[in-house]
C-alpha cells in the first residue's frame, strides 16, 4: 500500500528530472537549399537554422573551436537500376574565437586556406551556417534531361577538442548533433 501512494511522487520527480525534449523551433534544419548553374558548375547554397545553443556560443568565447560538417551526395537517378553517384563530399566550417583580438575567426576547407575575421559574433554564426556557392560538379558531366538528387545533411557542433579534454570538460559531448538528411530532387 505505500508504494502505490509514491508512486505518482516518484513518477513526477523522475519526470522534473528528465531533459525537456527539444522544440520543432529549437531542433536545428538546413533550410534554404539551392542548386543553380554557373557558366561551369552545379553551385550548392543551403543554411542551417538554429544551429547554436548557448552552450556552444558560451564554449566558443571560451576559447574551444567548433566545426560544422556538411555532408553531401549527388546522385543520378536511374529507373530500374541502381542510382549512380556522382560527388560523395564533406564540407568544413570551424570557428575559433582569439579572446586578445576580440575576433572570432571562420575557416572553409571548400576554399583552401581561406578564412575570415570579424568582431561580430553574428556575422561569425551566419558564416559558420552557411555553403554560400560551392561548385558540386561539372556541368559537362551531367546529362541533359536527366534525374539528380542531391542528399545533404549538416553535423552541427563536432568539438574539436584534443584526444583527452573530453573527459576534462564534460558538457563538450552534448553539443554533437545532427541535422536530418535532406533530399532534393531534380532534372537537369
Amino acid at each position: 500500500m505505500p508504494v502505490r501512494r509514491f508512486l505518482p511522487l516518484l513518477l513526477l520527480i523522475v519526470l522534473c528530472l528528465c531533459p525537456a525534449p527539444a522544440t520543432a523551433e529549437e531542433r536545428p534544419e538546413l533550410k534554404d537549399i539551392i542548386i543553380t548553374t554557373s557558366s561551369s558548375h552545379l553551385l550548392l547554397f543551403a543554411t542551417v537554422k538554429n544551429g547554436f545553443t548557448d552552450e556552444m556560443i558560451q564554449g566558443i568565447k571560451n576559447g574551444l573551436p567548433i566545426t560544422f560538417t556538411f555532408h553531401v551526395e549527388l546522385d543520378q537517378v536511374r529507373n530500374n537500376w541502381f542510382d549512380s553517384t556522382l560527388v560523395e563530399t564533406t564540407i568544413r566550417h570551424t570557428m575559433r574565437y582569439d579572446p586578445l583580438k576580440e575576433e572570432y575567426q571562420v575557416s572553409f576547407s571548400e576554399r583552401k586556406g581561406h578564412t575570415v575575421t570579424t568582431r561580430s559574433l553574428d556575422e561569425a554564426c551566419q558564416l559558420q551556417a552557411e555553403v554560400s556557392g560551392f561548385p558540386l560538379i561539372e556541368r559537362s558531366r551531367l546529362l541533359p534531361d536527366a534525374a539528380y538528387a542531391l542528399h545533404i545533411k549538416a553535423t552541427l557542433a563536432e568539438n574539436t577538442l584534443p584526444l583527452g579534454m573530453q573527459t576534462i570538460i564534460p558538457f563538450s559531448s552534448y553539443w554533437d548533433f545532427d541535422t536530418d538528411w535532406r533530399t532534393i530532387e531534380f532534372r537537369y
